[in-house]
């Protein structure tokens, strides 16, 4: 049986060793974008000088809708419980970009986009830099991507049978890294030490990572926690169909307010009377999110909405009362990523998917010396 899954184990890590170890480093690279990225614009991110007051979100709202061609929206507001933090304004175009205003003066200090850097990373991450055929056909970066992570949970466990020792002095050698024994040692150790304590948290990352890859897998990983898959939302080109119908036909009609977004200002003084303790507060169209640092499902957050036209609040969702789906879609993406735990999680998160990546790298130079070895014997000079 050991030899059997000795034999999967490598067979199977060949052919997809190279793609697995640009899924990892890929990974790995995505885990500390925001702190990165902050860095690089450290100037927008942070106001010059914390005022006595902000401004309304309104008033932010609008002056960076004046500054937009008609093509692009300003779909919501940002607001950090830091308050030398700028607002985040979230516009339509591009996708997650947003703009960084003072609120204290309405300065407008830029807007932010994915750092190229990072683009690169997450197209090899998910897609092996492939494009969605317009044509419908196959998806095949996706797919490369999913086959060689669901092939590597195989691999993980097929290596944690094989990794199992027979003695005790055995379990001692398979969880020390020597490298005081030459280069040889060091790779064997870092191959099977380091794929031990990663194995945990890589299963974690890959199985999590898998529903986003098949829809067969999403349904199944639901149901295997008594959950039904969630129905795919609206696209955000109908959401904004629909919000640009309803616009239109308000348009003749007299209104309670001129400002569309004025209501977004009267709704986050209604949220902000009961919420005081928040890591960030989100207002859009006819929502405001409430979300807080605490250890588990990092988009957790209380959800309010609010009339359109006059900013009352029209009805409360607490986390708690959330549907099961929407848990777990945070749940999901919060162990992927390795956020669930804070900087803690965050960091062996980075540290086991480096490890991932060198998975393949150390194993092909085992089995590239083990098959050099072979053929010395073989033919003796």
């Amino acid at each position: 049986m050991r030899k059997t899954f000795k034999k999967l184990h490598l067979w199977l890590s060949v052919p997809f060793g190279l793609v697995i170890a640009i899924t990892c480093f890929s990974g790995a690279m995505l885990v500390f974008e925001q702190e990165i990225t902050e860095a690089a614009q450290r100037d927008m991110v942070y106001v010059e000088k914390v005022g006595e007051k902000p401004l309304p979100v309104s008033d932010i709202a609008s002056k960076v809708a004046a500054t937009l061609p008609d093509s692009i929206k300003v779909t919501g507001v940002v607001i950090s419980a830091d308050p030398e933090r700028s607002y985040k304004i979230n516009i339509s175009k591009p996708k997650k970009a947003f703009v960084y205003v003072d609120q204290y003066t309405g300065e407008i200090k830029g807007k932010n986009e994915r750092l190229g850097f990072f683009k690169v990373m997450f197209r090899l991450h998910r897609w092996l830099m492939d494009s969605k055929p317009e044509d419908g056909g196959i998806y095949w970066g996706k797919m490369i991507v999913g086959i060689s992570t669901l092939v590597f949970v195989v691999i993980l466990i097929t290596g944690l049978v094989i990794w199992i020792p027979k003695s005790r002095k055995a379990l001692k050698n398979r969880l020390a890294v020597c490298a005081t024994k030459g280069w040889k040692r060091l790779w064997y150790d870092l191959h099977v030490a380091g794929g031990f304590y990663a194995l945990l948290l890589l299963l974690a990352m890959a199985l999590t990572g898998l529903t986003w890859s098949f829809s067969w897998y999403r349904t199944g990983f639901y149901k295997a926690f008594g959950i039904e898959t969630p129905a795919k939302p609206a696209s955000h080109a109908e959401a904004k169909s629909e919000s640009d119908k309803r616009g239109k036909g308000r348009r003749g009609e007299r209104k309670e307010n001129s400002d569309p977004f004025a209501s977004w200002t009267v709704a986050l003084d209604n949220v902000k009377k009961t919420e005081s303790n928040y890591s960030r507060i989100t207002v859009s169209d006819g929502r405001v999110s409430v979300s807080r640092d605490t250890f588990g499902n990092q988009r957790a957050s209380d959800t309010y909405r609010f009339d359109k036209r006059s900013g009352e609040i029209t009805e409360v969702q607490p986390y708690a009362d959330a549907d099961a789906a929407t848990k777990m879609r945070g749940w999901i993406y919060s162990v992927h990523v390795g956020n669930w735990g804070g900087m803690l999680t965050r960091i062996l998160t980075f540290l086991a998917a480096m490890l991932g990546a060198s998975l393949p790298l150390t194993g092909y130079y085992l089995w590239i010396r083990r098959l050099y070895r072979k053929r010395t014997k073989q033919c003796p000079q």
